[in-house]
């Protein structure tokens, strides 16, 4: 006799979405869309197409609440995932293969298709009861946030379309916890993007030219680099406390023979929203000067922005959220996050973001090989937004409504 398992639908849903190939550097966005407006279908929405860039579509599902005069509640997820090494898979990337232990291996597992799938499905259950809530909730789904967010949430929340929704309160993503509790994030650091150009003077490369670009090179390597130990070292912190430097890119000569005129080194920061952004690069000028004449940098990204989403229990909207989880049981560990989402554009228009992704007893494998998600895992996400957003969606009206 042959025994069949039914797979659960959330999960068939959440494995369909993972085989769409929205992979940079060039994500199948029409193959999400086609998949999202069906899903706006079954669930009864009405979804909104907005163009912020050529190609670069934000779509918007908008269950109206009672009250559409109040905040609403924002759902944010992106579309896109980054590229994979696929001779590191043990199972092709995007064929969200399910292993034995319930294990589904495939790029956005965690980085952060499941964290949609689970919004959809706890929206289709809550509509299934015939729930109703005071406060509108949006379900947005972003491009391009794997690569910067420039043409996505960073120009979409300057729009007229985006102050239209009228935003109280975002949930974003945020990390998997390999421990019990649950992690949330109501910051970011600030990512900086810096290349360093060394001139300096050129000649044979069988002579000891003075001033070469390389000296300089070398001693804005060892500043930055010195630094970067100093912070690796601080203890009693977490990633997202400290300011991480990574020497990314080095550029420079056209010939074994030749000592080159100009060298260029880049690095990633990622700095906490504790530290003075303004003396920070007072000290990168400092290294700059003290490693010879000519040297300039130049940024290909620099955020300033360093607002923080409140997490006092006095604020209404962090104690729905805290109380709702405890109702749950669950634990929250509280963070800096120590990368980049699109929380960072949401609070920078002066709106409370938490970065939250129902993932515990989970390795954090974003962005890394043989990334996935644990189907019982994925299941009781959809149960805690079955929670949070009704707690949410009918927070009394506040002074922020008036």
């Amino acid at each position: 006799m042959n025994l069949y398992i039914i797979e659960d639908y959330s999960v068939n849903l959440f494995r369909e979405y993972l085989r769409l190939r929205t992979v940079h550097p060039e994500p199948d966005y029409d193959a999400a869309l086609r998949f999202l407006d069906r899903i706006a279908e079954e669930l009864g929405l009405p979804m909104k197409k907005i163009e912020v860039c050529p190609g670069r579509v934000v779509s918007i599902m908008t269950w109206q609440g009672t009250n559409p005069a109040l905040k609403s509640i924002l759902l944010n997820s992106h579309t896109d995932v980054v590229p994979v090494y696929q001779e590191h898979w043990k199972y092709d990337a995007f064929a969200a293969v399910k292993d034995a232990e319930g294990n589904i291996y495939a790029r956005g597992t965690q980085d952060m298709k499941c964290v949609t799938i689970q919004y959809i499905q706890a929206i289709r259950r809550l509509k299934a009861e015939g729930k109703k809530f005071i406060r509108t909730i949006h379900l947005m789904f972003v491009p391009d946030e794997e690569v910067g967010g420039h043409k996505g949430m960073e120009t979409f929340v300057k729009l007229p379309e985006f102050e239209e929704l009228n935003i109280g309160f975002a949930l974003d993503e945020g990390l998997a916890n390999p421990g019990e509790a649950f992690t949330v994030f109501y910051g970011e650091r600030n990512p900086w993007w810096i290349t360093v150009h060394c001139p300096g003077s050129p000649g044979h490369g069988s002579r000891f030219v003075e001033n070469t670009a390389a000296e300089k090179l070398r001693s804005i390597i060892n500043s930055f680099l010195d630094f970067r130990e100093k912070e690796k070292h601080r203890s009693c912190f977490t990633l997202g406390d400290v300011t991480t430097v990574n020497m990314t890119m080095v550029k420079g000569g056209v010939a074994y023979n030749v000592i080159p005129a100009e060298m260029d080194v880049s690095f990633d920061l990622r700095i906490p929203p504790t530290v003075n952004l303004q003396e920070f690069e007072e000290q990168i000028k400092k290294w700059c000067k003290e490693a010879g004449e000519g040297i300039t940098y130049e940024f290909a990204q620099k955020h300033m922005n360093q607002n923080l989403t409140s997490t006092d229990e006095s604020d209404p909207w962090w104690n729905t959220f805290s109380t709702t989880c405890k109702a749950m049981n669950m634990t929250l560990e509280k963070e800096i996050f120590p990368a980049a989402t699109d929380s960072r554009f949401i609070r920078a228009v002066g709106l409370p973001a938490i970065g939250f992704s129902p993932m515990n007893r989970t390795p954090i494998l974003l962005h890394d090989h043989n990334e996935y998600l644990n189907e019982q895992v994925f299941l009781k996400g959809i149960q805690v937004y079955e929670n949070l957003v009704p707690a949410l969606a009918n927070v009394p009206a506040l002074p922020c409504d008036a």
